[in-house]
């Protein structure tokens, strides 16, 4: 953890490296013993005389060998009450810092080009329906996270007491393709940048790729603390990058040029509706991830401190990206070398905005190449964790070896996938909101009417007892109808849903907000019958 001085940040640090020697090594050599009750009664690994039992022993051998070095051993056992840290230790800076620097990065001012150059809006149309969309995206973000100290559970656990034992891995699996999509767009972009920024073209797209996969996974090798430590000052380069940036470029942005000017007013207004829903997707997809980073705060740590400080971490980083990158594509069609950049790829944009600063502007391209580490470290190591919510046998592996096979997984996706990054953008990432929506309206209900209301409850002690979790039916029933509806009102380039395809030439995209609405509609009755019908 990252503190709001140096002094108390060192002692912070150490006290999270003692507890991850001190508590991880005894969580390491008991992980394996604890229950996994969907798969059979436990047993002592240790006197196991099978295969499973050696291999097991020798994971939990290679574990305790990598606390050692100060690697993190923790994968998705519950931290406990007592194993929390002090909130002083911890302190709000750094949880508002946290989300910040992941957000101020070079993936935000490229799909802020989106409105101007893809959706033909005006900078005002594009900046209003980019930023608007972030704040509604994170708003879940900061209402899941509130569940981290209280739950000292991994967000994909806690996903298990909405949706049951089994149909939670559907979740966890659709939230791996998220987390490795969305690294796979920054290492394409951080690439690009890296490339452009060689005048020579000695320095291919793949070379970027793979220097920023490395330095991720390391970071994500040591894990918690060496995350937080991370990202406590990767913010500070990008703000000075993307002021210069500002200052440079803006001059050049075209404030008044309408590009949709000659579409009718429903295309105008699908687009809207569209781009709005990318934006609202680039934030709303940490909610699957935004507990993890809190699950050693105090178990009564203030959850509207925790609400409040994270959407102020998510905004204010969020607006500048969007802003200045749709300021960017607005100036394409009044600039000619910015269109021949932009032709070539968007990082080769930002970087010909910096043309004018020589050798400066190149440094500082590399800065915001670089800078896109700070996104990239997050989704990678919650993948590391979220991998071992698939079954005991996933949970078996040490966090590092998944953190590895996610880092390979989307180095590779990346390599293939480089030249068509605006075709990933405008197609990943709405479709990747459409399951959080839906996963949000029932998360919603379940924790307002059902657990609230009707007062069951959390038991946060069950998380890997499956004879206490919910079956799931009815969270699956919800979760596929709101699938359905999402479908039918998805507006994509290779596919626009029959009711999204009245609004315009180009159809709008309102998937997440009818997936949202349908499920939070059956789910209720659902639910109500399945507790009347099975008691969990």
């Amino acid at each position: 953890m990252v503190l709001g001085s140096s002094n108390i940040f060192s002692s912070s640090r150490g006290h999270i490296r003692q507890d991850l020697t001190r508590d991880d090594e005894e969580k390491a050599v008991k992980a394996a013993q604890l229950s996994d009750h969907a798969n059979g009664p436990s047993a002592d690994i240790d006197s196991r005389q099978t295969t499973d039992g050696m291999m097991v022993r020798r994971w939990r051998e290679f574990e305790r060998t990598l606390i050692r070095y100060n690697f993190e051993a923790r994968g998705i056992e519950r931290v406990l009450p007592d194993q929390r840290h002090d909130l002083r230790q911890l302190g709000f800076t750094q949880m508002c810092m946290l989300w910040f620097s992941v957000n101020l990065a070079a993936n935000n001012l490229t799909l802020g080009m989106l409105g101007p150059a893809v959706y033909y809006l005006s900078f005002l149309d594009s900046s209003l329906c980019a930023v608007f969309g972030a704040i509604l995206g994170s708003l879940p973000v900061a209402y899941i996270a509130t569940f981290g100290p209280v739950s000292g559970n991994r967000t994909m656990v806690f996903a298990r007491y909405v949706m049951g034992w089994w149909p939670a891995k559907l979740i966890v699996i659709l939230t791996l393709i998220n987390l490795l999509g969305y690294s796979l767009i920054d290492s394409v972009i951080a690439g690009q940048v890296l490339s452009a920024v060689s005048t020579n073209s000695d320095l291919s797209i793949v070379v970027g790729i793979v220097i920023v996969a490395i330095i991720s996974w390391v970071v994500t090798t040591f894990g918690y603390s060496i995350f937080h430590y991370y990202e406590r000052y990767a913010w500070l380069p990008q703000t000075v990058m993307i002021c210069v940036l500002a200052g440079v470029a803006g001059p050049k942005f075209d404030l008044y040029t309408d590009p949709s000017a000659g579409l009718d007013s429903r295309t105008i207004t699908g687009n809207r509706l569209s781009f709005f829903s990318i934006c609202y997707a680039a934030g709303v997809t940490y909610a699957c991830i935004s507990a993890d980073y809190f699950v050693y705060y105090p178990e009564r740590t203030a959850k509207w401190k925790i609400f409040a400080i994270t959407m102020t971490g998510l905004t204010l980083s969020f607006t500048p990206m969007f802003i200045i990158g749709t300021g960017l594509a607005s100036g394409i069609a009044s600039n000619p070398a910015w269109s021949d950049a932009y032709s070539i790829s968007q990082g080769a944009l930002a970087v010909e905005a910096f043309r004018p600063l020589g050798g400066f502007g190149s440094f500082l391209s590399v800065v915001l190449a670089l800078g896109l580490i700070a996104n990239v470290i997050p989704p990678v190591y919650s993948a590391g964790v979220d991998f071992q919510v698939l079954g005991r046998y996933f949970q078996l592996v040490p966090r590092i070896v998944w953190n590895t096979v996610g880092t390979v997984i989307f180095t590779v996706c990346a390599i293939a996938g480089r030249e068509h990054l605006a075709e990933i953008f405008t197609n990943f990432l709405a479709l990747m909101g459409y399951f959080v929506s839906i996963w949000i309206a029932i998360v919603l209900e379940e924790h307002l009417i059902f657990r609230g209301w009707r007062k069951l409850g959390w038991n946060w002690e069950a998380w890997n007892d499956r004879s206490k979790l919910p079956l799931g039916i009815a969270a699956l029933v919800a979760f596929l109808v709101g699938w359905a509806g999402a479908i039918l009102c998805m507006a994509q380039v290779w596919y626009i849903g029959p009711l999204a395809a009245l609004v315009g030439q180009y159809g709008g995209d309102m998937g997440n907000y009818v997936g949202f609405s349908w499920a939070a509609l059956v789910y209720p009755p659902l639910r109500w019958l399945e507790l009347r019908r099975f008691g969990r």
